[in-house]
């Protein structure tokens, strides 16, 4: 597998909504279900508990595949599994 490399903005974004590198890595290695955006850029997400009492959020991480790396573009979680799961 390629390895893995996170944008400026995409580790801005994470550690304002709260997302970790290990979190968004795994969803890039074992995700739920990938669809490309554009050529070269591909999301993937899955679906992850959080908080106490535990609530479910999908996950979402935009990477441009089409590089010598994966790199992360951004990463944001939704409760809008209706829009987003296919």
């Amino acid at each position: 597998m390629k390895k893995i490399i996170f944008s400026d903005h995409a580790l801005f974004q994470m550690r304002r909504r709260g997302i970790s590198e290990k979190d968004a890595s795994r969803i890039i290695e074992s995700p739920e279900q990938t669809s490309e955006v554009r050529p070269g850029r591909a999301v993937f997400q899955a679906r992850i508990m959080v908080g106490e009492p535990a609530k479910a959020f999908l996950v979402r991480v935009f990477v441009d595949v089409g590089k010598e790396n994966l790199e992360v573009v951004t990463v944001y979680r939704t409760s809008k599994f209706d829009k987003y799961w296919r």
